[in-house]
């Protein structure tokens, strides 16, 4: 595994230059609800708000515009539980580059037609993304396609950690960052941008307690196999990769803790969006805010909770906010 020092300042600063044409930056709201709460100043990044539903778009078009003539011309490959292959697949049907993504069943539906909507292939296979990595590989292997993974690659965070520079330009006298965790890509990318401005800001990850992987494998102390389960932050779910080389370590380095929340707290974390701050959120996207009205994370000082997807099937967001009984 690589050290944190390979992904520097100067590289997101060059990745927000190189995506500045794709993206763009999304607001940060003071949250009146979540302030009186918390008896302390928050902030919501609304990153769901982005073009695709998802920070993904960040990373993937990152990647993607740093790619040499010939592997455009033999096209992409990518795995994922949805927001990731669907940035994907906006980026290279942007600049006509075959794509094709590799996922799991337990990817919701609304994800996979989402990325067909961008014109991608979607290949499914197996319940879990290690089968869905197998296909990966051969399409690698043989066809020559140009492997984009969802998170342990320098552009893809580099591509995100562009979130963490915009949060410091709003917020410079932040205290505490609150950001969703799954393979890591986001949290690396977020926490170097805003630890190389502030290194004193504390930085928090927040996943779901059926198969967060990134906290068993910090807790092993090495990447290992956790298996995947079926959760309402369905985007957070799969492994980090037995031969992670970068989000392993920089999660180690730079961010302060973990945090898990339940089903049942992610499903008030998407209630409080819709109610209180007037936003639609998937599960992954609310994990932030559960962490807050849960109680599990006490805020000292100004503080940004990033809402990171909004990519939700709507009948089974209508069932949340409804109260309704719904299955993960």
């Amino acid at each position: 595994m690589l050290s944190t020092d390979e992904i520097t300042l100067d590289k997101i600063g060059l990745a927000r230059k190189t995506i500045a044409s794709t993206i763009h930056p999304t607001p940060i709201i003071p949250s009146a609800s979540l302030s009186q709460l918390c008896n302390a100043p928050i902030f919501l990044k609304l990153e769901h708000l982005q073009l695709t539903g998802s920070f993904k778009l960040r990373g993937a078009t990152n990647a993607i515009l740093n790619l040499n003539d010939d592997q455009k011309s033999k096209g992409v490959v990518g795995l994922s539980t949805g927001n990731h292959g669907r940035g994907l697949a906006y980026s290279a049907r942007l600049n006509e580059i075959k794509c094709i993504i590799c996922m799991s069943s337990l990817v919701p539906q609304n994800k996979i037609d989402g990325i067909k909507a961008q014109g991608a292939e979607v290949r499914i296979v197996g319940e879990n993304q290690d089968d869905a990595q197998e296909e990966v590989d051969r399409l690698v292997r043989e066809e020559n396609m140009t492997l984009i993974p969802p998170f342990d690659h320098p552009d893809i965070i580099a591509g995100q950690g562009t979130l963490g520079l915009e949060i410091m330009e709003v917020l410079p006298e932040l205290t505490l960052a609150i950001v969703p965790l799954s393979g890591g890509g986001l949290i690396s990318g977020v926490a170097k941008a805003i630890k190389s401005k502030n290194p004193r800001c504390k930085i928090i990850g927040v996943s779901m307690d059926r198969g967060a992987a990134m906290y068993e494998c910090q807790k092993a102390g090495k990447p290992i196999f956790v298996k995947e389960e079926k959760t309402l932050a369905d985007a957070l779910g799969g492994g980090i990769g037995l031969d992670n080389e970068y989000t392993f370590n920089m999660t180690r380095d730079l961010v302060d803790d973990i945090i898990l929340v339940s089903e049942s707290e992610i499903i008030s974390g998407v209630k409080h969006a819709y109610w209180q701050e007037k936003q639609i959120v998937e599960g992954s996207g609310a994990v932030s805010i559960a962490a807050l009205i849960s109680g599990k994370i006490s805020p000292k000082g100004t503080t940004v909770s990033l809402m990171c997807g909004s990519n939700i099937d709507l009948n089974t967001h209508h069932k949340i906010i409804s109260g309704l009984s719904i299955e993960a």
